[in-house]
């Protein structure tokens, strides 16, 4: 046994995808034309696996605001905040957050990932406990990975089980810190988070919400669950990333705590890693902005949403358990099946994200599909008539 040979079942397992003819885990996009059509291929398709829910990646306010920052403060900051790279326009973006939920503190990081590791790896202790909801995203696990805390998970969405962990957990609950995402990246549901928020407050625990996928999705000024459900301070960290809504890179968490900013001298994914690009940090303040004022632009994906979910339900499909921007079409648990729907759909012009297990949570392939403000009337009929097409070709439809 050597160093590599770990690596033997996972290439045997991508070899026999290529075989098939697919990767579809390495497409290679070769020109992106708008936030709903590419070049792949070398054929035109539409966008439907992307997460750019309000279509602000060629908003031309942030094209510009991105392009004056390039010239005016170089490519990158060659340094981390603790260093060189902590720049004002930083520090001013971290303001208009803690402005936006109306909260005290505010931390920006580099990726959103690396703002699950920060809290995750920093905030839980040796002597504490992290309560995680079982589908919570692969960044939150290796935040886990990286404390000193007990890990322990509960049942998906199971605001009982979540009570009765707390409860056995005795004095321990009021050094515990309940983790849960305001729209789960798979299936597309969303936290409990009234009763979760209710539970975590009987024992004294801490509550920490993932709003990724519900950043300027939900709420009427975007602000995700935590302001639909009416608990944004009553949440007491918040984290998000600029990948989705506000089409940039980066992440953020906002906070009632002062602990928060003290975490800036302790957490090793804040410390040791160079900070935003100037780019970057001027187009995601332009992107918040828009965000906070775009209810037109919330309500036509949230009609674009509708209009796509009940039309794959008109055609028998089996999707996730309630209405959101991000749809899943869940297949069964055939690889080569699964590969060969996956592959016909973009080769008529659609392109979606495969998905297969183990990142899917209940061990079948699925189709992770997600809408876009900026996808027409007309687009979404097209997706519709090519899934048409091609599940009654693969014997799939009702």
């Amino acid at each position: 046994m050597t160093l590599l040979d770990k690596f033997r079942p996972l290439q045997e397992a991508r070899d026999q995808l290529k075989a098939l003819g697919a990767d579809p885990f390495n497409v290679v996009v070769e020109k992106i034309l708008s936030p709903t059509e590419a070049i792949v291929n070398g054929r035109q398709v539409i966008l439907a696996g992307t997460n750019n829910y309000l279509g602000l990646t060629f908003h031309p306010e942030c094209i510009e605001a991105a392009v004056r920052a390039l010239r005016e403060e170089g490519c990158g900051t060659t340094g981390s905040r603790m260093a060189n790279g902590n720049y004002v326009d930083h520090q001013a973006l971290e303001r208009e957050f803690a402005e936006f939920y109306g909260l005290p503190y505010s931390v920006v990081f580099s990726a959103g990932y690396l703002a699950n590791l920060a809290l995750l790896s920093t905030l839980p202790g040796a002597d504490d406990v992290i309560l995680i909801d079982a589908d919570c995203h692969a960044s939150i696990y290796d935040g886990c990975k990286m404390s000193a805390a007990e890990v322990i998970r509960f049942r998906h969405n199971d605001v009982a089980d979540l009570d009765k962990r707390l409860r056995r957990l005795k004095d321990r609950a009021r050094c515990t810190l309940v983790v849960v995402e305001g729209i789960y990246s798979m299936f597309g549901d969303r936290a409990p988070l009234r009763e979760i928020v209710e539970v975590k407050d009987r024992y004294g625990a801490f509550l920490m919400v993932d709003e990724a996928h519900s950043l300027g999705v939900l709420g009427e000024q975007g602000r995700g669950l935590v302001e639909a459900e009416g608990v944004t301070e009553r949440a007491d960290f918040i984290v998000g990333t600029f990948s989705k809504s506000l089409g940039a890179i980066g992440g953020y968490c906002v906070s009632s705590h002062q602990a928060l900013d003290t975490l800036r001298y302790a957490a090793r994914p804040y410390i040791f890693t160079a900070s935003s690009s100037p780019a970057q940090i001027a187009s995601t303040r332009v992107a918040l902005r828009l965000l906070r004022d775009g209810r037109e632009l919330r309500r036509r994906l949230w009609d674009n949403a509708e209009r796509f979910y009940n039309g794959l339900k008109a055609l028998g499909c089996t999707l996730g358990p309630q209405l959101s921007p991000v749809v899943p079409v869940i297949l069964s648990e055939d690889r080569a099946d699964s590969l060969a729907v996956w592959k016909e759909l973009l080769e008529r012009g659609v392109y979606v994200n495969l998905v297969m297990p183990p990142a899917t949570p209940d061990h079948r392939c699925l189709l992770r599909c997600s809408m876009s403000a900026a996808h027409t009337p007309a687009q979404i009929d097209r997706l519709l008539d090519t899934f048409a097409q091609v599940f009654a070709a693969h014997g799939l439809s009702a």
